[in-house]
């Protein structure tokens, strides 16, 4: 550092002496010590810089964004894989036009709806063992807005032209169920059972049952019933077996109970009469009117 010389003159009295010469600044070690911190702050202020200049390189920060992730007008942009350590909020999450859009996770994948109170209205996790929907209801749609599937604590609604059923064991329903048409696949056998309760199918317009390529059979271990309260049963068949009927013999005791034999008109209509020593239908024709 440049020295300052200062010359003090006391008074305009003479001295023999001569002017005294103070010298100003740093000397010595402090000079040195100096000199050293102001070397030292400037390698650190090098080393700050090639550092920041090393992350933003790293980073791949640009005027865009940083990395895979771009700021745009719409809001921000990922290309590739991303890891979120911590919870995502967000309005709209899509993926690129052509992509899929994928999420993975080590447990399960939680998706929740909150209201203004941030409560939970609607909720669906995926987990490693089951896939669980949590909600007042649950819809399934086509493109075109058509209802395919509909459920909430009410009914279920299947809104499918056919529901099939694919299991071996078919499918059991414990309580009732509504349907207008029920159906095998073609060259399929259509089995309907009760294994322990009764088997009921009512239909305020009649019952069909239909079998156009194969057999129909009703069995069961005690009685088959066939009741019609205001019309009539219908048989048409061009033949009717009954091949396991009770044979009948004549006793001594027979003549006192009431017999009677089965009659058939022209129509198809059958009838009792009561038997005699000849056949008695023909007394009894007025039934066939």
């Amino acid at each position: 550092m440049p020295q300052e010389q200062y010359t003090h003159h006391r008074g305009t009295v003479p001295s023999s002496e001569g002017p005294q010469v103070y010298k100003v600044g740093i000397y010595g070690w402090r000079k040195r010590c100096l000199y050293f911190f102001v070397l030292l702050l400037m390698i650190l202020i090098l080393v700050n810089l090639a550092m920041t200049i090393w992350i933003l390189k790293v980073m791949n920060f640009t005027i865009d964004g940083m990395g895979n992730l771009r700021i745009t007008e719409k809001g921000l942009k990922l290309e590739g894989d991303s890891e979120f350590l911590q919870p995502l909020y967000a309005k709209e999450i899509q993926s690129r036009p052509g992509n899929a859009l994928y999420f993975k996770s080590a447990r399960n994948v939680t998706v929740n709806i909150l209201n203004e109170q941030t409560k939970v209205l609607t909720q669906l996790i995926t987990g490693p063992k089951a896939v669980e929907a949590y909600g007042k209801k649950f819809e399934v749609k086509t493109v075109s807005g058509k209802l395919l599937f509909s459920a909430d604590n009410n009914e279920v609604v299947v809104g499918a032209e056919r529901l099939r059923v694919l299991g071996a064991e078919g499918t059991v329903f414990p309580k009732s169920i509504e349907t207008p048409n029920v159906r095998a696949d073609p060259f399929k056998e259509l089995r309907l059972e009760s294994p322990t309760r009764s088997l009921v199918m009512e239909a305020p317009k009649g019952v069909e049952i239909n079998a156009e390529a194969g057999n129909m059979e009703a069995t069961c271990r005690t009685e088959l019933r066939l009741e019609s309260k205001d019309g009539e049963i219908k048989l048409d068949a061009a033949k009717i077996k009954l091949p396991r009927l009770p044979h009948g013999s004549y006793t001594p005791a027979g003549a006192r109970q009431k017999v009677f034999e089965i009659c058939v008109c022209a129509n198809g209509r059958l009838f009792l009469s009561q038997a005699g020593a000849g056949s008695t239908c023909q007394i009894n024709t007025s039934v066939c009117l």
